[in-house]
């Protein structure tokens, strides 16, 4: 930053970015500037302000990959001038992209053979794999109904209220019902039985959930499967079973090869999964597969031929990066399956470990279970004093990014902690994070003590003698929210958010 440059334009030296007139000037937000700055001061301050976001590597809230190897870094910023959709002029790329598909699928047990193409695409992430696969199966669906003559306008899909909000982004965006089946205590996913009582003759699919984002436990999707047949049988319907596998897809085929959740199971036509979670790329990319070409409509694919020749595609965007596809690529044969299974076994213990560390503390109640993604979700014993919330926003002095946040319908009453455990979560930072969780109550614990003692207030004279008002514990939370730890802060901010 001290090697002096010059501006052709004005003549005006650069000798240090803070010593000059552009660190006291008032940047622009909302409209561009008329003149241009040295790209020295502008790559400054510009770094100056995101020193203020959070540590990517210590929020804890998130599922997307934040760290890789340098070597697939150098990957990435070689291939960041590359657009992905010119299949014509990277020929290479999409070569890569059609081995991703065909790898996975034959990760998900898809029914084709060794030389055989399987049937699928790359997209910016789990939420547009899932509007393609809803789109899928609303068409084919409508396409049934045309046939046999019967209304095919009031389309509806089957999940439970755990679902991510994507789903809700792709009802209310494509006009299809969303039927939930409703949460309980004890039980934080859809029951199939429940799911199953739902569908009638306009669902569309059934979409069940690997790894839900509110507790990382797996749905029993081999028991929806075996319901779902039975009352297809019954009824002549054939509806079919999507697997939305974004967090637990790159999980279950290394730590519970046996679980039968993949297209194993003759209902289950399509699944998507987040290679920028557990697929170990950073965040852009993910993955949707068929399980076969009957299953994505022919007219939903588009060719076009103005980059070259004739190049079909199936996406909600066109344009985006080639970076993510080839680090997904140098994921998979940089790992190998031996890889990815102790990258997956690693998380599992060190979540285990967390977990046991959180119990230690006798302060909290254990959410998530110990089958699904590595994610551990925890519960005050004692919400009478303060909350997860409180607890959330104290573990932030410390650097920590933990979500609070509350369950779905019918269990919204449940409040609780999330951390993922993630490749780059080692068993330091978990013992760290003990710690510091120790450290926020201890500090809660005081606050809430101090804050506690009953006041006395002296009131007006009356006939009699004086009287005197005791404050209960009920009546100082006023006084409890401003010489709360944030002095001055008088509502409590909730974490949102769960991705």
């Amino acid at each position: 930053m001290v090697v002096t440059t010059t501006r052709v334009d004005t003549g005006e030296p650069l000798y240090c970015t803070f010593a000059s007139r552009y660190v006291r000037a008032s940047l622009p937000r909302f409209k561009m500037p008329e003149q241009s700055i040295p790209k020295e001061a502008a790559y400054q301050i510009i770094n100056d302000e995101l020193m203020l976001d959070g540590n990517p590597r210590l929020n804890l809230a998130s599922f997307v990959t934040t760290w890789m190897e340098p070597e697939c870094d150098r990957l990435i910023m070689s291939a960041i001038n590359k657009n992905y959709v010119d299949m014509d002029g990277y020929p290479v790329t999409t070569e890569l992209q059609n081995r991703c598909v065909n790898m996975i699928a034959h990760l998900f047990n898809a029914p084709i053979g060794e030389d055989e193409i399987a049937v699928g695409v790359g997209t910016v992430g789990s939420s547009e794999a899932i509007m393609l696969a809803g789109l899928a199966f609303k068409r084919k669906w409508q396409n049934e109904r045309k046939a046999e003559g019967k209304p095919h306008d009031k389309p509806n899909i089957v999940t439970g209220a755990n679902v991510q909000v994507c789903w809700e982004k792709f009802a209310k965006y494509f006009e299809v019902e969303l039927k939930e089946v409703k949460l309980r205590e004890g039980f934080y996913v859809m029951d199939p039985v429940k799911a199953v009582e739902m569908v009638d003759e306009n669902t569309i699919c059934v979409a069940a959930i690997l790894g839900s984002t509110l507790t990382g436990e797996f749905e029993d999707i081999k028991l929806l499967n075996h319901l779902l047949t039975e009352k297809n049988r019954e009824t002549g319907w054939s509806t079919p079973i999507h697997v939305d596998a974004a967090s637990g897809g790159f999980v279950a085929p290394f730590l519970y090869p046996d679980l039968e959740w993949d297209f194993r199971l003759p209902l289950v036509k399509s699944i998507n999964v987040s290679g920028h979670k557990y697929g170990l790329v950073y965040a852009g990319v993910g993955w949707i597969v068929w399980r076969n070409k009957e299953d994505l409509p022919e007219e939903l694919i588009f060719h076009v031929n103005y980059l070259g020749s004739d190049q079909p595609t199936f996406t909600l965007n066109f344009s985006k990066g080639s970076s993510q596809i080839i680090a997904q690529y140098y994921q998979f044969i940089r790992l190998g399956f031996e890889g990815y299974r102790s990258i997956m076994e690693n998380c599992m213990e060190n979540a285990k470990a967390l977990k046991e560390g959180i119990q230690a503390t006798g302060r909290f109640e254990m959410v998530s279970g110990d089958v699904g993604v590595p994610l551990v979700a925890f519960s005050l014993r004692d919400s009478s004093r303060y909350t997860v919330f409180d607890v959330s926003e104290s573990l932030r002095r410390f650097g920590w990014i933990v979500p609070a946040y509350t369950m779905p319908a019918d269990a919204e009453h449940m409040a609780v902690l999330r951390v993922v455990i993630r490749e780059d979560f080692s068993r330091s930072l978990a013992e760290r994070l003990v710690s510091d969780i120790r450290k926020a109550v201890a500090d809660l614990d005081g606050r809430w003590a101090r804050t506690a003692i009953v006041a006395e207030v002296k009131a007006e004279d009356k006939p009699g003698g004086v009287v005197v008002y005791r404050k209960s514990v009920g009546e100082t939370t006023q006084q409890q929210e401003i010489y709360g730890h944030r002095r001055g802060r008088v509502e409590q901010k909730k974490t949102s958010g769960v991705c």
